[in-house]
């Protein structure tokens, strides 16, 4: 038994399950990132633009399909579509550390990006979860998600010293077949429901929202962010070695300054919150990227440098990483948001592809310095493209079931004047096909029960 507020036991269980299995398909396709320009210089055809496309290529493989593998997570059901994208990274990660050359490598990293499950798996969580649930479910696959990168940051350096860097690909295999037994053994059971405009993509919405200022900003942000993750992964560890810290040590240098920056971002995310300093804090946070950018080029040589750039860096980076998901759902229109997500998501992994292939050319004819130098100055025209920014507030979306009130299109125009009258609605949706309603709301001052029982009369 569970209380109104708190998850069931069925629903604890699926949520943390489904975020572990985010969390270690997440955690394999990051820990090549600081290992692979060190590790992978014994194989045929290694040079810098490699480095770049391998580290960065599976984000293109997931651009294309995330949106489409969504909508087939829809029509035949979420397992079958989460069991084919574990199948695929397996089949990735067994290619590629079979493989003696960086094409091979590289199309096992096709082959990992393809499988992408990312909007299957929110939307099996959305299905198994109540409505007042759901936005803990994916919180708490938000923060599996941010946990898996700052394993990987560690733990790759550490799998690579031990077991080179095929291992580290075998290592990435057996986590997406215990992926598989877990979606096997630990998920319920659960009829699939269909579109859950909270987590999928409506096609109809495309244009309208590919028009909208405010959220194509925060869709050029995670594309500039990820962009210069992976550029950053292409040069970062061949500075660290030329500055003396040989390979297997390299974890020294990533576990505390990660550790030191989820502790700084603490106090931004609260006074962020509690004072809508929002935007001030974001623009902040770029300008601490692009200084740390600055930093790593200025810093060749000297570890200390190096390191106080590297915690300047990953704190703006999880601060943004953080904030721009949340800035989205206040934003989207009632109704909209997994479409606005989709976009969202298909531009972040684009961003990891540009960087990628950008940072490996630039490391060919410029160095280190340069790739640190020209990501700066993508962090400048991002800090530029952010002073439009809203200050947002605090908005939230809700989705409920309606049911029976759906009958004719009196009733739901009926309804749908009652939940706009409520104190602190701003936009309100209703979806027949999927008997719900979308609210978009004040959070300060919205009722939900109020909207329950008004629904319920």
């Amino acid at each position: 038994m569970s209380d109104e507020q708190g998850f069931s036991p069925r629903e604890r269980r699926a949520s943390f399950t489904l975020a572990g299995i985010f969390g270690m398909r997440m955690l394999g396709l990051f820990m090549i990132m600081p290992v692979f320009a060190l590790y992978g210089q014994d194989l045929i055809g290694f040079s810098p633009l490699w480095v770049g496309i391998v580290i960065g290529v599976y984000g293109l493989t997931q651009a294309i399909l995330q949106i489409p593998v969504g909508w087939l997570s829809d029509r035949i059901g979420r397992k079958p579509v989460i069991y084919a994208g574990l199948a695929l990274f397996a089949l990735g990660s067994v290619v590629a550390a079979l493989s003696d050359s960086v094409y091979g490598v590289a199309i096992g990293r096709v082959l990992q990006g393809s499988g992408a499950i990312a909007g299957a798996i929110l939307a099996l969580a959305a299905d198994i979860t109540r409505e007042e649930n759901r936005t803990k479910a994916m919180a708490i696959i938000g923060v599996c998600i941010g946990i898996s990168f700052a394993i990987a940051m560690v733990l790759g350096p550490v799998l690579a010293a031990f077991i080179g860097l095929s291992g580290v690909f075998w290592t990435t295999a057996l986590l997406a077949l215990v992926g598989i037994l877990m979606v096997r053994f630990m998920l319920p059971e659960q009829a699939h429901r269909g579109q859950i405009r909270d987590v999928t993509a409506a096609p109809e919405l495309f244009g309208r929202l590919l028009k909208d200022r405010q959220l194509l900003r925060l869709d050029f942000g995670i594309m500039l962010l990820h962009l210069t993750l992976t550029a950053v992964f292409v040069a970062f560890p061949l500075t660290l070695l030329d500055a003396g810290l040989v390979a297997e040590h390299h974890w020294w240098l990533y576990l505390p300054t990660l550790l030191l920056s989820f502790v700084l971002i603490v106090p931004f995310l609260i006074l962020g919150a509690r004072r809508n300093m929002n935007k001030q804090l974001f623009q902040a946070s770029i300008l601490v990227m692009m200084a740390a950018l600055l930093l790593m080029a200025a810093g060749q040589g000297q570890l200390w440098l190096l390191a106080l750039a590297m915690m300047l860096y990953f704190t703006a980076f999880n601060f943004m990483e953080a904030s721009l998901p949340a800035f989205l759902s206040m934003l989207a229109p009632a109704g909209a948001k997994g479409t606005a997500m989709g976009i969202y998501s298909t531009s972040q992994f684009f961003g990891a592809f540009l960087g990628g292939v950008l940072g490996g050319l630039l490391y060919q004819q410029l160095g280190g310095g340069g790739v640190f130098v020209l990501v700066a100055v993508c962090m400048a025209f991002w800090f530029w493209l952010a002073t439009g920014m809203t200050n947002v507030s605090k908005v939230r979306s809700h989705i409920l079931s309606i049911g029976v009130n759906i009958e004719n299109k009196d009733q739901r125009e009926q309804l749908l004047q009652r939940l706009m009258a409520l104190p602190g609605v701003h936009e309100a949706l209703i979806i027949p096909e999927e008997g719900a309603a979308y609210l978009k709301v004040d959070g300060n001052i919205f009722e939900l029960d109020q909207a329950r029982r008004l629904i319920n009369l």
